[in-house]
């Protein structure tokens, strides 16, 4: 995670051989403007409500970090795992049965999860046949996959899906409109994707495929590979009428915005990255869409200019924003965090009454180790306070 700067807490190489299957990049690519490092909708502080705060994990002394989560179909039984330390570190794992308000002990886990190296992230997934699976990913090299029969009760231990591995392995897995067949995307750096790999100074976005649904994997494709801007940790978002694929990009060079990608065909193909607009610009995009139809993305606040800059901050605006480049319509600061970036793996759930269960790690309390919390609201509880009819 990279340090950022703390701000006020009040406020009023040329082209490398890249490929997205069907294009390739030309120096211009790398050369296009910027767009701006601000912001001008306005953002709501939810912060200092501790009502909406609910504790899932603490432990003095140690970092819990880096969660994500997965709403079952009865529509209160959530799921969440997260390290025991930054990325690496044994994975824990807590189960809530009434829509997150309160959360079990710490639950037996196999022991390979003691060996995970990488943050770990839970998937829904259905094969052909309707049978319906969770799956988890381990990354680093090699990606470990561990699986759950039976809605998470139990679990198979972590196993290499490949000779192959990367680095936030999966930032989604998405259903495609073939029954079991899924995609997935990662990014790596060099250092992981074989077993004695080195570093280079480009970031490679990859895609895998899963035709019975997410137990094995196929090798993993590049779609393209950049050093100019450092484009990672991959968060998918489909448009209304699922036609559409839109998956959102941190930019960990720190020279631009968060980018985006698009594609039509179910992601064989996908156009050129696109600058995103300062007010999506940010670390693990996470998003779900409301009742009424907008949507809800949660992520670490990395904008170059912002009040909430390093602290765990949400956007609201609509799908059409994101293709037509608008800014959205306010953003949330869900909480302050106090070291740094470090915060902001975040899981987003929406329950059957339109309740978001928005959950991560953060430095919540000064001089303490991270923990892990949920915060609860409703967009039209934010829309109040945005002042918005």
């Amino acid at each position: 995670m990279n340090s950022t700067t703390k701000r006020p807490r009040r406020f009023t190489a040329i082209t490398i051989a890249a490929i997205i299957i069907g294009f390739s990049f030309a120096p211009s690519d790398a050369a296009d403007k910027p767009l701006p490092k601000s912001y001008t909708i306005p953002t709501i502080d939810l912060a200092d409500q501790k009502e909406r705060q609910v504790i899932i994990d603490r432990e003095a002394g140690q970092y819990l970090g880096h969660p994500t989560t997965l709403l079952l179909e009865d529509g209160k039984t959530i799921l969440t795992v997260y390290p025991k330390g930054h990325g690496r570190g044994a994975i824990l794992y807590k189960r809530s049965t009434d829509g997150g308000r309160t959360w079990s002990k710490r639950l037996p886990t196999p022991a390979s999860w003691a060996t995970s190296r990488e943050v770990p992230t839970l998937h829904r997934v259905v094969d052909a046949h309707g049978k319906k699976r969770i799956i988890m990913w381990s990354g680093l090299y090699p990606a470990r996959l561990a699986v759950s029969e039976n809605d998470g009760k139990t679990w198979s231990e972590l196993k290499p899906v490949g000779d192959w591995g990367g680095i936030v392995v999966m930032g989604f897995v998405e259903k495609l409109r073939k029954p079991g067949r899924y995609l997935a995307m990662f990014h790596d750096d060099g250092r992981f994707f074989t077993r004695n790999g080195k570093r280079v100074n480009r970031f490679t976005l990859y895609k895998t495929l899963s035709n019975d649904g997410g137990l094995t994997w196929s090798d993993p494709v590049a779609l393209f590979a950049r050093g100019d801007v450092h484009l990672c940790e991959p968060g998918c978002i489909r448009s209304p009428d699922g036609k559409q694929m839109a998956v959102l990009l941190r930019e960990n060079s720190r020279r631009r915005n968060s980018f985006v990608i698009f594609s039509n065909d179910e992601g064989e193909t996908w156009s050129k990255p696109r600058e995103l607009p300062a007010s999506l610009t940010g670390d693990r995009h996470t998003g779900k869409y409301t009742p009424d139809g907008r949507l809800f993305i949660s992520f670490r606040d990395t904008t170059h200019v912002s009040p909430t800059k390093g602290d765990w901050v949400a956007w609201v605006g609509t799908y059409d924003d994101i293709v037509n480049g608008k800014e959205g319509q306010y953003r949330v600061r869900l909480m302050d965090n106090h070291k740094g970036g470090d915060c902001a793996y975040p899981g987003v759930e929406l329950l059957p009454d339109g309740t978001i269960v928005t959950t991560t790690y953060g430095h919540w309390t000064k001089g303490e180790s991270p923990y892990i919390v949920s915060v609860r609201l409703k967009l039209a509880e934010l829309d109040v306070m945005a002042g918005k009819p």
